[in-house]
This record gives C-alpha cells, structure tokens and sequence, in this order.
C-alpha cells in the first residue's frame, strides 16, 4: 500500500481506503460480523483511513468504526465522517453552525472519541456555499477541540470551487470515476493550486466498473438497495448512484464492454478502474465500499499496480468522450 498526503491536514493517508456506506445500509443486507472482518483485513492490508457519515444506517456505520478502533487501536487509521443529511427537511437555512454542532455530538458519541479527524458538509445545497457567516462557525467549532479538520462532500464540480474558497475547508470528496471525469479539469487546477485534499468516492460507478454487473443483475437489485430505489434519484441526487447512468444502463454496460480488453491476469477491471484515479495526482486516494475481505483484497492491490500506460488512459477517455461524457459530464 503506498500512502499520499490529504491536503493541509498533514495526514498520510492509504491510496485505497475504506468507504463504509456499503456496512452502514443502503447497499442490501449486510452481517456487522462479517463488515467487521472485512473493515480488520483492510487494516491489516495498510488501510488506515475510513469514510463514513452519520446518516449510513443511522450511525451504524459510525458505530462500527469504534469497535474496529477498540480491536485494532485507535492510532490505526484516521476516520472522515460527515454531518447535514440528518437535516429534515434538507435545506440550506439548516446548516448553522448551532445544527452541525448538534450532529457533532452525535458523531462523537457514536465513534467514542472526544475529537472527530475530519467532518465534511454532507451533500449540502448548493446556496450553502455562498454563506460565508456558515463557514465562518464552523472555525469557531474547531476552537472548541470537537473537530480537527473540515471537509465537504460535494454533489458537483461548481461546488467544489466555491467550497475552496473558504480557508477552513482542507478536503474535498467528490464522484471521480471512468464514467465521471469532469473534476480533472478545472477543478483539480485549483484543489492543487490549494493544496486540498481530494477524496474520489464513487470510484467503481456503483459497481458498474467492477465488470461483475448484468442487465439481470440490474434489474433484480434488493428493494433496499440504493441502486434500486434511487436510480432516479427518488431519495438523494441520482448523481450519487451508478454515477448519474442509472437511466442510461445500456449505454453504460456497452461502455464497460468496451474497457474490458484493458484488463488482464494480473489486473481485473475493478484495480484498472481504481488504478485510473490514482495515476490522477491531484487525488490523495479512492474510497471504495467493501462488505467482505475479498473485496478488500481486490481493492487495495491496485495501490500497488503500474501506472496504466498511454494507451490505456486513451481508450479510456475516449470511451467517455463518445459514450459516457454526453450523459453527465454538464450535469455535475
């Protein structure tokens, strides 16, 4: 596992980390025994920094995170969660510093700790990155020791660039995959410019670039799969599930036919995906969701893959450009 540096924070962090919606809902069924297993094996692969939020199964999530710490040791990883989805309804005139406050708390005890590593705005509104009074109380709530560092988790690139104006933002995490590559252009001119971390959550599309999925295995998602429920964004963005492709899915499965010949015996399409954000330098690592060690497994060796070479990175992008740019790259 190689380590690169979130931004101003001054963590070293593991290129491949630990995104932990999947453990907390939204994603099917999961065991918490078996989460735990796969959440120690990514420790123990030199994993040592975890995404999370409050909302992921209601601070299961969380809760997870701090039996991990308590087996492994918290000096192990560094943990992001987020704060603002628990807002109802979730609109900007929530987020004051007195209600992100409020979820601090919460977060705290769910993690068992007395200071958070990093918090990120959840996926605010966009009106929220022009309130500069907000921004201005969130530094006054690291003067009260709860939280060592700010963050946003941002829906689109025009969010990203506002939320960086704000010195008390060190992070931010955005969709950054194959089949969304528009934060590679101004964006990542700025965060480097900067120096903030970036965080690519989304990275395997929802698993369409894991290679594995079939319009069958589309169609029969679990109920309580997001990737059933919001394909059309009925509960958040739809941006957020299968990379804004939801309705898009033939052209989207014909797309990843066409990388497949990218892969090899030495790299699947999963760690070929996943290897495509990291030869990107602006991004300090990719957080993919995992419910068991293999999966880890599978994630975490494309730290150690070769660059893809020039050719690869063109099939690439010229994939998008004919096929998956025309669907989303305006729209986030």
């Amino acid at each position: 596992m190689k380590y690169r540096t979130l931004g101003r924070t001054g963590y070293k962090v593991s290129e491949i980390s630990f995104g932990a919606w999947a453990v907390g809902g939204s994603w099917g069924q999961v065991d918490d025994e078996v989460s735990l297993k796969a959440m120690r094996h990514a420790v123990e692969k030199g994993v040592n920094f975890f995404d999370t939020a409050d909302v992921y199964g209601d601070g299961r999530s969380e809760k997870l995170i701090a039996k991990l710490a308590k087996e492994v040791g918290k000096d192990k990883f560094r943990v992001a969660t987020k704060a603002g989805r628990r807002l109802n309804p979730h609109v900007a005139a929530g987020y004051t510093a007195e209600n992100v406050l409020g979820f601090i708390e919460r977060s705290l005890k769910n993690l068992e700790t007395d200071c958070l590593d990093l918090v990120q705005l959840h996926c605010p509104p966009t009106e929220v990155y022009y309130l500069p009074e907000f921004f201005d109380g969130l530094a006054k709530i690291s003067k009260s020791g709860k939280v060592r560092h700010w963050g946003a988790s941002v829906a689109k690139v025009e969010e990203g660039l506002k939320a960086i104006e704000y010195d008390v933002i060190t992070t931010i995490q955005i969709i950054f995959n194959c089949f969304r590559q528009r934060p590679a252009g101004l964006f990542f001119e700025q965060v480097v410019k900067r120096n903030v971390g970036v965080l690519a959550r989304v990275p395997l599309s929802s698993g369409l670039l894991t290679g594995r999925l079939t319009r069958e295995r589309v169609a029969e998602m679990p109920k309580d799969d997001h990737r059933n429920f919001n394909r059309a964004g009925a509960a958040f963005d739809y941006g957020e599930t299968y990379s804004g492709l939801g309705g898009h899915m033939e052209a989207a499965l014909a797309a990843v036919e066409e990388l497949r010949p990218l892969t090899n015996s030495n790299r699947t399409m999963t760690q070929l995906a996943l290897r495509w954000i990291l030869d990107h330098p602006a991004v300090t690592c990719a957080i993919p969701g995992a419910k068991t060690a293999d999966q880890v497994d599978s994630q975490v060796a494309a730290s150690d893959l070769a660059p893809l070479d020039a050719g690869a990175m063109e099939k690439i992008r010229r994939v998008y450009q004919q096929k998956i740019g025309p669907l989303v790259h305006d729209r986030w």
